[in-house]
């Protein structure tokens, strides 16, 4: 295969939302796609008819491009090899599975869903991992003619030799063998209801779609195993595996949405604000080092550099401070404009028409270092916006203060008389600072009135540059507020 064209893919399953897990898998297969000068595919394993959603399917593909990995084949693309929606493939499935019945690789199963619940029953009871026993492997003619006259609709049963070893070298964990033993027996492969299960499906659809690599999580080693023997049995080239590590929290348990909720999911940082260029970064290093030992770099700085060499065999660890700690890199690094066009939605509860454009840049430069996620926005520029400056009655008892109503009172006249260089930040700061040497006030004593009085807090952005974006009237009107309290 290594002479071919690098061709892999990515087959969520769309019975849920864009999992943290999927999308640094994603994220693997397309960087090797892209550092090999390959092809990426996007691929919707759906043959569950019970949880599959259109709006899961909607949820992956969003969060996939809002990541920025692109596909050249797949849903809504096309290309050679479609379809690839699985359910639109049930008889091609059924057709695949027919030559495995003539071939005497597989065999039409009559076992009905309580024999194999009891089946189950009786082994939990014994202490004995469960399995199908293959008492289905030889029936009789006769036999399987009862069990049609019965109305039992068959599926279709792989044959699992045993014993054997099933063996194979993987580009992330090395020599990898899994005895037969451990399969769990004859596997179905079709359901009675005609529908193609995984192992089986994604099979054929990989060999049907020519790729080369499989790329996926280290949970699919004894699905791999499975899938090499249908793969023998049907004649065909073994793709590449490479089995990527799990991502477990900070106690080491594995992410789930049944313990972490919505945390799991892309769209949950999508909606809090995080940079996907940060979230591509942090998944990417997770398991993953750059070659020269970077530790900050973009999607296509990371795409001329990955392999499957450098990625970790042990588990990678979610520590979403971390993940915090690149996000903040990116509020801050990334083009300004860009941050005001990705702030809009969250300020869309304010009339920005009260500020020019050029005003509004200002505001989200002056906070965006201070912020972790871009939702924080809202809260940190409220106070631009609001009619009436919202003070907690301990911050009233600075106003209150005789050395703070004199600093308002001369800084309200300090405007009137124009000294106050408005658009200048260090100006207006040196503004407040003259009025402070004139009463002998500096430090909290005299910042923090005027911080009070114009933003409700005695902490936050530069105070010149509160002064120059709030502009003259807006600060006299605050100022009078306040001394009117």
């Amino acid at each position: 295969m290594s002479t071919q064209q690098v061709r892999v893919r990515i087959a969520p399953s769309p019975t849920g939302h864009l999992h943290v897990g999927t999308a640094r898998t994603a994220l693997y297969n397309y960087l090797y796609a892209r550092r090999h000068n390959g092809t990426f595919v996007l691929r919707l394993e759906d043959t569950d008819e019970e949880r599959s959603r259109e709006e899961y399917t909607k949820d992956i593909v969003d969060g996939l491009r809002w990541l920025g990995l692109d596909w050249e084949e797949g849903l809504e693309v096309g290309g050679p090899y479609p379809p690839y929606r699985q359910t639109e493939k049930i008889d091609h499935y059924n057709n695949i599975a027919s030559k495995l019945i003539s071939s005497q690789d597989a065999y039409l199963c009559f076992a009905t869903a309580e024999e194999l619940a009891a089946l189950k029953e009786e082994q939990r009871a014994a202490g004995a991992a469960p399995r199908y026993d293959n008492r289905g492997r030889d029936l009789t003619e006769n036999q399987r003619k009862d069990y049609e006259k019965e109305g039992r609709i068959p599926s279709i049963r792989f044959k699992v030799e045993e014993p054997q070893v099933v063996s194979w070298h993987d580009a992330v964990k090395g020599e990898i063998a899994i005895d037969s033993s451990d399969l769990g027996g004859d596997m179905v492969i079709v359901k009675s209801n005609g529908v193609a299960i995984y192992n089986f499906a994604v099979v054929v659809d990989d060999v049907d779609m020519h790729m080369t690599h499989v790329i996926r999580g280290e949970d699919h080693i004894h699905n791999t195993a499975k899938q090499i023997l249908i793969y023998k049995a049907l004649g065909y080239d073994l793709p590449l595996f490479a089995h990527v590590p799990l991502i477990f929290d900070l106690e080491r348990q594995k992410l789930s949405k049944r313990k972490h909720g919505e945390t799991v999911h892309i769209d949950y940082y999508r909606k809090e604000g995080y940079m996907p260029e940060a979230i591509v970064n942090y998944l990417a290093q997770m398991s993953w080092t750059h070659p020269q030992g970077k530790e900050i770099y973009s999607l296509a700085e990371a795409a001329e550099v990955f392999d499957l060499d450098k990625v970790s065999k042990s588990p990678a660890v979610f520590d979403v401070a971390k993940l915090n700690w690149f996000n903040s890199h990116y509020l801050r690094d990334l083009p300004l404009d860009l941050i005001v066009e990705r702030a809009m939605p969250y300020l869309a509860d304010f009339d920005l028409s009260k500020y020019s454009k050029d005003e509004i840049n200002k505001m989200v430069a002056l906070i965006r270092e201070s912020l972790t996620t871009l939702s924080q926005i809202k809260g940190a520029l409220a106070f631009f916006f609001d009619e009436h400056v919202q003070m907690q009655p301990e911050l009233k008892e600075i106003i209150e203060k005789e050395g703070s109503r004199k600093v308002l009172a001369d800084l309200s006249k300090s405007i009137d008389e124009q000294s106050v260089p408005f658009g200048d930040n260090q100006g207006s700061k040196k503004a407040v600072d003259a009025i402070g040497k004139t009463h002998g006030l500096k430090g909290k004593d005299l910042y923090w009135p005027v911080r009070v009085a114009l933003s409700g807090s005695t902490a936050g952005p530069d105070l010149g540059a509160i002064i120059s974006i709030l502009g003259p009237e807006r600060v006299k009107q605050r100022l009078a507020t306040a001394l009117t309290t």
